[in-house]
């Protein structure tokens, strides 16, 4: 009896059937009923028989370095599924009731029984973490594993990683990665135990994406409210808007660049993008850890300049079109001259900044900071990280677009 098969349990007369989940003890057996509900039976209490062994069961025993494939279909596309953990990779402690990452990249395939017949898929594990334990170091290691893949002839990447940072990790290979094939980000905000769970519908989408040709970073995640469509952001366009809503994420200044319809299973986009096979694979890992992100309230006091200014680089997170206290700004100046490279951005959801409008932008301009356009404060970090590492001109490479996190011009949402 493994993970996946389908079983009923028998236990002071009541019968349950369902599909075996994996347990956070020995002791319990956790089923998922038809009705979308697990429940959790004491293991000695219950007569068990099999009823459908699982098809896609291949073993146990995978750590975060193996590789494993489905068997092959010639006809189909290869797409390869990397696991980081998160949400989607979960499941349920029922000893403690808390919510545990413990999937590899082949539970999912069990889980999500509706990616059958899609693709031919690769499973590989980067890493098993949540994702506010996520770091620059396993951005680095996943950017290499999805090279990999590609270079072993995936049609397609489907990245699993949890919601919470996924945003950056997306940034972070945006600017590592030339891609020919897309590269698909996606997660869930329920985890798989709750009958509202978006993980099924959010792995099959992610699938259809990367199987289309739009080869670039994306983001796959419910549109809306509703099980009929998820929305392709742009990975360095893209926020987390709302804690638990199953369509937290938007794109931010713009409508999303695509979506796929959950039904039909077709993939539409509304504006330009890099087609598949239009650059070559390249990779440029190197990435500089030294970056603050400091977003400026009132009354904060000034000396918190020195503690970020210890670092290579600092995006400051400002006011309106791009503002701090004016008493800030000879520090800034300072902090510029001793060699950091410092960044604004504005705090406001909408548009862009522009530090040419009032006398404390052009100030900040005289000091030396580096307009960060329309970049979102999280990509901004993200893009002066590499850029530190990658290029000779750090202030000129903040302002030309390399992966779609500018744009020419902002314009309001409808």
């Amino acid at each position: 009896m493994n993970t996946g098969d389908r079983i009923r349990a028998e236990r002071d007369g009541e019968t349950f059937e369902g599909v075996l989940l994996p347990s956070s003890t020995a002791d319990n057996l956790v089923l998922k009923l038809d009705s979308g509900y697990n429940v959790g039976i004491d293991r000695a209490e219950a007569a068990t028989t099999v009823l459908e062994v699982d098809a896609y069961d291949i073993g146990d025993d995978a750590d975060e370095s193996d590789t494993s494939e489905i068997e092959f279909e010639d006809d189909l596309p290869t797409i390869s599924l990397i696991s980081t953990g998160g949400t989607i990779a979960s499941t349920v402690d029922y000893r403690t009731g808390a919510v545990t990452a413990q999937f590899d990249a082949e539970d999912i395939l069990r889980a999500v029984p509706d990616l059958a017949g899609m693709a031919n898929y690769r499973g590989r594990v980067v890493a098993n973490i949540l994702s506010e334990n996520m770091r620059p170091s396993v951005w680095q290691d996943l950017a290499h594993a999805v090279h990999e893949e590609i270079e072993a002839g995936a049609d397609g990447i489907v990245v699993m990683h949890g919601t919470d940072t996924m945003q950056f990790t997306a940034s972070a290979l945006s600017f590592m990665l030339d891609t020919p094939v897309p590269i698909v980000f996606t997660g869930s905000q329920r985890s798989a135990d709750r009958p509202s769970s978006d993980n099924v519908m959010n792995a099959v989408c992610a699938v259809e994406a990367a199987m289309s040709d739009c080869a670039e970073v994306l983001v796959c995640m419910h549109a809306d409210e509703s099980d009929d469509r998820c929305a392709l952001h742009r990975g360095t366009r893209v926020r987390k808007n709302h804690t638990s809503r199953r369509d937290a994420f938007e794109t931010v200044g713009a409508e999303p660049l695509g979506e796929v319809d959950y039904e039909s299973q077709s993939v539409s986009f509304r504006r330009e993008y890099q087609e598949r096979g239009a650059v070559a694979l390249d990779i440029q890992p190197a990435i500089e850890g030294d970056v603050s992100l400091l977003k400026y309230t009132p009354g904060m006091d000034k000396e918190i300049l020195e503690l970020a200014g210890e670092n290579d680089g600092l995006v400051l997170e400002g006011t309106g079109l791009g503002h701090v206290h004016s008493a800030w700004i000879d520090d800034i100046a300072d902090l510029v001259d001793e060699g950091t490279h410092v960044v604004m951005t504005s705090q406001c959801l909408d548009g862009r900044v522009c530090d040419r409008v009032y006398d404390t932008g052009r100030d900040l301009l005289d000091a030396g900071v580096i307009e960060g356009e329309d970049m979102l404060p999280g990509t901004a970090k993200v893009k002066l990280m590499w850029t530190l590492a990658n290029a000779e001109d750090v202030a000129a490479a903040m302002r030309e677009p390399l992966a779609g996190e500018l744009t020419e011009r902002s314009t309001p949402r409808q």
